[in-house]
Parts: C-alpha cells; structure tokens; sequence
C-alpha cells in the first residue's frame, strides 16, 4: 500500500461552525517523521509518476495536496512554467516553505504556495497539468466530489490531471508495512504503517520511535482514515465534471483524465464550505 501521509482526512466531528483548517491540523506528529521516513522514496516516485506530463506543461502545474513538497520540487525542476502549491495544513506546509527557501531564487520565484484549500484559493484556469498525490484517499466522499469541479476551475479546457487512485477495497485482514529506519547523528529514526478494515473505511494507523544508545527516546501514533473507492467510481465522478479519461498509465494506481468541456458553475463560499462538511450536495454540472 501506498504511503498516504500527504492526505487530508475528513473531519467528522466539525461542526457548523468549525475551528479554522490550522486548528485542526491532522499532520502535528506526522510533518515531524514523513520527509526523513518516506520523502526519497516518493521522490522517486513521483518524479517516474508525473514528470514526463509536468514537462509537457505550458502554462502552469497546480499541485493540490502539496504537503512536504516532493511534487512541487519535481514541477519546478522538470518544467519552467510557474507552479501553485496548495497545502492548507501548518504543519505539513512548514517543512514545504524550508525546502523552497532553499532553492535557487530563479526556482523560487516560479512557485505560489497557497495555504487554503484549493476552493478557497479562488485559482481560475491558471494551469494546464494537475497533480493529486497522496491526497485522495483521506477525503471523504462528499469531499472528494467536491474538490473536482474546484479542479476543472482551476484548469484551462484541455488541461490534464493525474489523480493517485484510493484502495479499491478494504483490506482483508491487518497488514503491516515497515518504514526504512534512518540514523540521525546519535538518533535512529523509524516507523511502521498498520491498515485495517474498519465497517466501511480503512484505519492507517502510523507508529514512530526515536531511539538513542539507551533505548527508546520517543514514541508517537497518529491514525488517518481512508475510504476506498474504485476507479470507474472516480472516473464517473469527474465526468459529472467535464473530465474525460486519457488511455491508461504503466502504474495502475494513476488516472489521467483530461478536462474536455466548461466546468461547472462557481459555488459560493458558504456552499463549498457545506460541502466540505458533507452537509450540501454539489451543484448540477454546467450545460455543453
């Protein structure tokens, strides 16, 4: 399984009134651990993913879930078109702005982080190429419909978007997935990622330690929540959303749609914000 840790999960206790997104940070242990972790090996994978499509890009490339940044860095370095970088989450947002001051200010100047979630942005097709990694699954599914029509704003007609796809179903029994233990001075940092199906959802449940010459310094635990959905669900959801699926990548876990008609009409901010919520159903698609 895929790490997930660049997710938004759904927050079912909100309420109609909800603490503001940085409140409610779902990444406060995780930011910490993710990059030392698991940022080289999905580096590398995102870069095999997705750069191939970000070098065709000639506007733009929105990333939506930027979370550490893997992606972001991939788009700045394989196109030289301007890059938006949306992560609404503090804590994962931080560790996104120390790697971008590190770049060369050529690179930096080309990326716009914005620390909302993408229908608060208010981006209007200023991009070509979309990119949601690591960022589907967690979203629950009224979420999850309603961040496409906010993506087929946000491109221009014909822009392409590769979704990493969520599980297709629940998992069997437990499974477990050790983290690739790395030294740190005199520290040794390491982990394991534990799913389980639980009614209709999937617990993953991360586990970190931090251990020294003496034994144990630290432990920490932080659960996300999937939902699996299949992928002629999702493909049927962009429709409704002016999306229309491109032939299928060599990694089955990604689906290229491109956008080929108007997208729907704007919502208001109350709207968006009960969608996000669960609470309101997403407006009809626009007319041809």
């Amino acid at each position: 399984m895929a790490c997930l840790l660049d997710m938004h999960p759904f927050l079912s206790e909100a309420s109609v009134a909800p603490p503001r997104r940085e409140e409610q940070d779902a990444y406060a242990i995780s930011a910490e651990f993710y990059d030392i972790l698991q940022g080289e090996q999905d580096g590398a994978r995102v870069r095999q993913l997705y750069s191939r499509d970000v070098g065709n890009a000639r506007l733009a490339v929105l990333d939506v879930g930027a979370g550490t940044g893997r992606v972001t860095l991939m788009c700045l370095v394989e196109s030289q078109v301007p890059v938006h970088a949306v992560e609404p989450a503090r804590s994962m947002r931080s560790p996104l702005m120390t790697r971008l001051a590190s770049l060369p200010s050529d690179l930096r100047t080309r990326v716009t982080v914005h620390p909302h979630t993408l229908d608060e942005a208010g981006l209007h097709k200023v991009a070509d190429v979309a990119i949601c990694h690591n960022t589907i699954a967690c979203l629950h599914p009224a979420s999850r419909r309603a961040l496409w029509p906010a993506i087929a704003g946000a491109l221009v007609p014909g822009g392409v978007l590769l979704i990493q796809l969520p599980p297709a179903c629940l998992p069997h029994h437990e499974t477990t997935h050790d983290l690739p233990t790395q030294r740190v001075g005199q520290h040794e940092y390491g982990g394991r990622m534990v799913a389980s199906a639980d009614v209709n959802r999937i617990r993953t449940r991360f586990e970190y330690w931090v251990r020294g010459e003496g034994g144990v310094l630290r432990e920490h635990t932080e659960t996300f929540w999937m939902w699996p959905t299949a992928r002629t669900e999702v493909i049927g959801e962009l429709e409704k959303s002016g999306f229309a699926p491109l032939p299928e990548r060599a990694d089955p876990a990604v689906l290229a749609v491109r956008l080929t008609r108007r997208c729907p009409a704007p919502r208001s901010p109350e709207h968006a914000r009960l969608l996000r919520l669960g609470l309101a159903t997403a407006l009809p698609p626009a007319p041809r």
